[in-house]
C-alpha cells in the first residue's frame, strides 16, 4: 500500500542538521503519523507520498517547508525580573511557558544586568533538514 493522504504511516528516521544528528528514532518506536494531516513538517510529509513499506528515501527540506525562516522580530529583550523563579538564567538555557492557551519555548541568548535576550524562533528555524527515512508500515 502506498503512502497517501489519510493513511497511517510508521517510519524510522534520522534527522541531520549542519552535518550533525539532531534527532533519530533509532532505539525507539517508529514515528507514527497520518499522512497529509499536518502532524509532521510539510516538506517531509509531501516527499513520502507514494512510498510503500520497506522503501527508504533521503529527503532534504528547505527552511520554508520545515520550521520556517528565522524571524529577527522573535528575538526580544525582557526584564530580568520577568524570569524570577527560573532556575537557569544563562545563555543557551531553554525557557518554556504559556501566554493564555499559546505555549512557547525560548532560548536565552544573552544575559545582562537588567534584562535578558530571548529567541522565540524554533531552534531549527532557518536550517535545511536532512532526513533519512525508512517506511516501516502503511495502513
Amino acid at each position: 500500500m502506498d503512502i497517501a493522504n489519510g493513511k497511517t504511516v510508521s517510519i524510522n528516521y534520522t534527522l541531520t542538521v549542519d552535518g550533525k544528528v539532531a534527532d533519530s528514532s533509532e532505539g525507539r518506536e517508529p514515528l507514527v503519523y497520518v499522512a497529509g494531516s499536518g502532524q509532521i513538517i510539510p516538506g517531509l510529509d509531501g516527499e513520502l507520498v507514494g512510498l510503500k513499506k520497506g522503501d527508504k528515501k533521503h529527503v532534504s527540506v528547505a527552511p520554508g517547508n520545515g520550521y520556517g525562516v528565522r524571524d529577527p522580530k522573535a528575538v526580544q529583550k525582557v526584564p530580568r525580573t520577568a524570569l524570577e523563579g527560573q532556575p537557569d538564567i544563562k545563555p543557551g538555557s531553554v525557557l518554556q511557558g504559556s501566554v493564555g492557551e499559546q505555549e512557547f519555548q525560548a532560548v536565552i541568548t544573552k544575559v545582562g544586568k537588567d534584562d535578558v535576550e530571548i529567541d522565540l524562533n524554533h531552534p531549527l528555524a532557518g536550517k535545511t533538514l536532512e532526513f533519512d527515512v525508512e517506511v516501516v508500515d502503511v495502513q
